[in-house]
């Protein structure tokens, strides 16, 4: 790196962090101890989501939702935001989280697509450490099994496996005395017990409750709010379907060629009202979920500081990537358009991390890994291809880049954030130029503007220079271009 982009990032980063005033936190491991002996290793607990915006959360400025129990997570702890999903797609983000690793190198590039056998996993660093490790809910790295009940042998480290699948969004989930838990069709919506969110949170706060003499690393993955959006009584009702506020660009025109059949086409005024109230019916339910979603948090919380452990665990709050809901006439994800990308990323760990401290350096689910072993103090792999932000979390110098670089599911699309910019390219398509800061909305392609020239010729050369980097397949293409 030049000493000037250096000593930018390094500025932007002092800048970012909002810290009181009181001794320099140390990390995990440390001696703190009045009789100089080391302090135990803490609980780590992530909570992990599905296709979860960051608009959905109060602690991000959303006011659709009330949040009170994941909000809590931000004001005693660290927000991230500016966190990108590296792919927007579920199982390569999922492999990013895990591995510290790009979808290409730990080999889950797309869905459906297993993880490396060989990939030395968050749960298997933190189980050499000597952490009990668990997981309950959608994991998506195992290939096409669904639901797949995932085995102590497939579990990449996780020994207590028992409530970990494959794959799936059921909405019903029942314990069977013999054998794996029976699932039920998707329109089957279970109960404050069955329903797949409770049930988990469930599955959660008995795992906390177990009494044990060593330290444990648990990850939650909730397969909500993805598709369907549907969820249980009374969330199913508390949202209006009239008061969902429709995104200005759902019915968006100047599109991308490669949106293709996932765009919304301008339509008479009836065919309109069908679509627009469509999609508040499907906002309203979607709502719903991170409501749910929201009180299990809250009764986690409630389990932790019932057995003293709340301040003794590392909470951390993330989801794999956004959900469009309407914006440029799309739904779902692994689009170009930021919304899929800028994920929610929450930790808290009182006496660590100050509370209400806000990141605004950019960091991309790739760094999630081995950001995770430097805030505890412990060793990273080796294998990792992310980077180490603790110091960002702990307010401490120290060199840092502010990018994230898109790494799509096909290969064929390949870009990067900075703090103001989003430039990607498409093979054989458009490629796009946004400005983050005074275009939100991303509806100002500024690609071809001879204005952004330079802007578009350095981001470039930075991205064809990352592809090369890490070996990556669209530097195939890129170095043609």
């Amino acid at each position: 790196m030049d000493r000037r982009r250096f000593l930018t990032t390094l500025g932007a980063g002092a800048a970012s962090l909002t810290l009181s005033g009181a001794m320099e936190p140390a990390l995990a491991g440390e001696d703190r101890s009045p009789a100089g002996e080391p302090e135990k290793d803490p609980n780590l607990l992530i909570i992990h989501t599905d296709q979860q915006s960051c608009w959905t959360i109060g602690a991000y400025g959303g006011t659709l939702i009330p949040t009170p129990h994941i909000d809590r997570l931000a004001r005693e702890g660290a927000l991230f935001e500016n966190f990108m999903a590296t792919s927007a797609v579920c199982t390569p983000s999922r492999g990013c989280f895990l591995t510290g690793r790009y979808p290409h190198s730990h080999g889950a590039y797309r869905n459906n697509v297993p993880l490396n056998r060989d990939e030395i996993t968050l749960a298997r660093l933190l189980k050499r450490r000597g952490y009990a490790t668990g997981y309950a809910g959608k994991w998506h790295l195992d290939g096409e099994p669904k639901p797949g009940w995932v085995d102590a042998e497939r579990s990449m480290g996780f020994d207590d496996c028992r409530f970990m699948f494959n794959r799936g969004h059921w909405k019903k989930i029942v314990d069977q005395r013999d054998g794996h838990p029976e699932v039920h069709k998707y329109k089957v919506i279970g109960d404050e017990k069955s329903y797949t969110t409770d049930w988990l949170c469930g599955k959660t706060i008995d795992f906390i409750k177990e009494k044990r003499k060593k330290p444990f690393f648990y990850m939650v993955s909730i397969p909500d709010p993805h598709t369907p959006f549907t969820v249980r009584v009374p969330y199913d009702t508390r949202f209006d379907p009239d008061d969902m506020p429709v995104p200005a660009t759902f019915f968006q025109t100047d599109l991308p060629a490669w949106i293709g059949k996932g765009r919304k086409e301008v339509v008479d005024k009836e065919k309109r009202r069908k679509q627009e109230a469509q999609l508040r019916r499907k906002k309203a339910q979607y709502c719903g979920e991170v409501q749910c979603i929201d009180d299990g948090v809250g009764r986690i919380l409630d389990a932790l500081e019932e057995t003293g452990q709340l301040d003794s665990t590392v909470i951390v709050f993330s989801t794999d990537h956004g959900e469009y809901m309407g914006e440029h006439g799309l739904f779902g994800k692994n689009n170009l358009y930021e919304t899929a990308y800028r994920i929610p990323l929450l930790v808290r760990w009182p006496g660590r991390v100050r509370r209400g401290t806000r990141i605004r350096n950019l960091l991309g689910s790739v760094d999630f890994q081995p950001t995770l072993l430097g805030l505890l103090g412990m060793p990273a792999s080796g294998r990792e291809q992310g980077r180490d932000g603790a110091h960002l979390i702990l307010g401490r110098e120290g060199e840092w880049v502010d990018e994230a670089f898109i790494h799509h599911s096909s290969h064929k699309r390949a870009g990067i954030f900075t703090p103001q910019w989003e430039l990607a390219y498409v093979e054989g398509s458009e490629h796009i130029l946004f400005d983050r800061v005074n275009d939100p909305d991303q509806v100002n392609n500024l690609f071809d503007d001879p204005a952004h020239g330079d802007t578009v010729r350095e981001l470039f050369e930075r991205v064809v220079s990352h592809n090369r980097e890490v070996e990556a397949p669209a530097r195939a293409w890129l170095e043609k271009i």
